[in-house]
């Protein structure tokens, strides 16, 4: 896209935060309409995340402009509300590429930008990481600041909780942001809350406070606690939710509006003389500018390509495997009184909407934390309920200790939901779900289930689910093949493959969705192909007979060669005497960039030509 200056005169000014503190005060106001405009028809245009950065274009504005990045360091957390800050730090011009392969990486990233600090694409990251920045800021002694933006979802994880805990403790000059989009701008948000809070940072304040302190060191204990008492009850007057931060050991400013810039611009300068933590605490609406966006942020959060002059999104018709999930869910829910479906923040990508609104005595959101949620689901499996809990695949790598301390080592029947495994596409290194074979494959009492359609993969939730053991079905993102559901649940013979087609020499043994990829392949190929379906236990029996009568048998997976499925048939193979010629197909031992998934599959010679290709040499 090419940007129209006669559109944007003063977002043309600003290519890098140096030009942006160029410009008068006076003018941020409009520039910040122009970069929520820019931003707008970019998004529309590209595709990508859009209601965060709407939400925060003035206060990225009033950081860019009072922080001399790159030498201070700005930390995002998650990064969906970083486009803003990339429009401003030199990459205007290439924001039609972002999210798309070999362009710009849909979150921060180190590797793209000087003033990206930390890459990343996870919540609840930015305070622990400003933290250490901070840290060596203060031994390195020249003058360098830190900041980090956080959202008050991402504020739920226990991640967050452990930065403060310890940055209060720290005598580090840290700012905190907290970027609240939940709370509706009430009265105390305005002129004079605004005002209250310049006063509060300021030097004048800030020299009362500090003189005061040391006018009562020497008074006795009661007069010091009288007034400790009153300054947290004066603060608490403002912002009742002050205190919590300030017992963190953080001094506590706000809430302010996050889209008055020019006040925003004002309590920061406040903000970066001061010494020590500081947690400014900024009200924003997201969505903001965007009227759609603003009355659903849960629906722009993340867009495909629209048209802003619609009041609404194109609708998505595609069968998906999260939908099918979701459907299972409320089928087994209207039977079972004894399932829990929990979520870690993420009801929407999991497919629980309909299942959160018809039974909502049976649906726990536990917020961003994943930990929390299989503990949680242990909890409830110990107290006889069934609980299942739907997580993306990245998302369980955070509560792997979980799962083996409080799950697998019980032996408790939680059933895990594992959406997104494979090739996610455009969301990039943070989000492809590379791993989860790799790393559930060891852990003692595990079912794991992979199905290759979407009729399996309910078939496999139904097993798991009354199995009475720990079990995972990992699916990936999206549709396979739209398959029909109709068939009666039945729980799968354990352990047992499925042959699909049987050919000569080769045999293809397919664990989840890339099963159709290896069918087509076939054809050419003239090759047996297995749907595996369980990656344990295996079915070795199967893998037996087929290397007895075949040349060379080739795992097929969308997860890491290293430890994957392919390696489990390999690790079985060993122990033969005899055994055929193995090739192992699945993602190579590198973080897999954005594009579509058929992108990214191609590239990785995982479509019907790359295998055809490859077991053709």
């Amino acid at each position: 896209m090419t940007l129209n200056i006669r559109d944007y005169p003063l977002l043309a000014l600003a290519d890098y935060p140096s030009d942006l503190r160029q410009l008068p005060l006076s003018k941020l106001p409009e520039l910040c309409q122009e970069l929520r405009s820019f931003l707008l028809k970019t998004v529309s245009q590209s595709s990508g995340h859009l209601a965060s950065g709407l939400g925060v274009v003035e206060l990225t504005v009033a950081l860019h402009y009072v922080y001399q990045t790159p030498f201070d360091q700005l930390v995002w957390d998650v990064g969906h509300q970083a486009y803003p800050h990339k429009i401003l730090t030199g990459r205007r011009e290439q924001m039609a590429t972002i999210r798309q392969k070999g362009g710009l990486h849909p979150f921060p990233w180190r590797g793209e930008s000087e003033y990206d600090t930390l890459s990343v694409g996870h919540s609840s990251t930015s305070i622990g990481a400003a933290l250490g920045m901070a840290v060596a800021a203060s031994k390195e002694q020249k003058g360098r600041k830190v900041a980090a933006v956080i959202g008050d979802g991402a504020l739920t994880a226990g991640m967050a909780f452990e930065a403060l805990n310890h940055g209060g403790t720290c005598s580090d000059d840290l700012l905190v942001i907290l970027n609240d989009n939940d709370m509706s701008i009430s009265e105390n948000v305005g002129a004079l809350n605004n005002s209250l809070a310049k006063l509060m940072s300021g030097q004048t304040y800030s020299s009362f406070r500090e003189g005061g302190k040391k006018l009562l060191d020497s008074a006795p204990s009661p007069i010091k606690e009288l007034a400790k008492r009153t300054e947290e009850h004066l603060k608490g007057m403002v912002a009742p939710p002050g205190t919590l931060f300030e017992e963190f050991g953080f001094n506590y400013i706000g809430p302010v509006d996050g889209h008055d810039v020019i006040a925003l611009v004002q309590t920061l300068k406040n903000m970066r003389a001061r010494k020590g933590p500081q947690f400014l605490h900024v009200l924003t609406k997201k969505g903001k500018g965007y009227l759609p966006a603003e009355q659903d942020p849960i629906g722009y959060h993340a867009v495909s390509k629209f048209d802003p002059s619609q009041d609404n999104l194109p609708k998505k018709t595609t069968t998906t495997f999260s939908k099918v999930f979701g459907n299972w869910l409320c089928e087994i829910a209207q039977q079972d009184k004894k399932l829990m479906g929990i979520t870690p923040a993420m009801r929407e990508g999991s497919g629980m909407v309909e299942f959160s609104k018809r039974f909502p005595k049976q649906y726990v959101d536990v917020a961003i934390a994943e930990q929390h949620a299989l503990t949680f689901a242990a909890g409830l499996a110990i107290a006889g309920l069934h609980p299942v809990v739907a997580i993306y695949s990245t998302f369980l790598q955070r509560a792997y200790d979980q799962l083996i301390h409080d799950i697998a080592i019980q032996n408790l029947p939680v059933l895990l939901a594992i959406d997104r495994a494979g090739v996610v596409g455009a969301d990039g290194q943070t989000h492809q779900g590379a791993f989860d074979l790799s790393f559930l494959r060891c852990v003692p009492n595990l079912t794991i289930m992979a199905p290759s359609d979407e009729s399996e993969c309910r078939q496999m939730l139904y097993t798991g689910y009354k199995l009475g053991s720990p079990a995972a079905v990992r699916y990936p993102r999206g549709g396979a093949i739209n398959a029909p559901c109709d068939q009666p649940l039945q729980v799968l013979p354990i352990g047992k493959a499925k042959i699909r087609r049987k050919g000569q020499k080769t045999a293809i043994l397919c664990f989840g969705p890339l099963l159709y990829e290896a069918l087509k392949a076939a054809e050419t190929l003239d090759a047996t192909v297995v749907d595996m379906r369980f990656i344990k236990p295996l079915d070795t029996d199967c893998i037996d007979e087929l290397a007895k009568t075949h040349q060379y048998l080739v795992t097929l997976e969308d997860n890491a060669i290293a430890g994957g499925a392919g390696s489990a048939v390999a690790q079985h193979l060993v122990q033969r005497e005899t055994h055929p010629r193995l090739i192992q197909l699945g993602l190579p031992d590198q973080f897999i960039a954005q594009g579509t998934q058929a992108e990214v599959y191609a590239e990785l010679g995982l479509d019907s030509t790359g295998i055809e290709q490859r077991l053709s040499n």
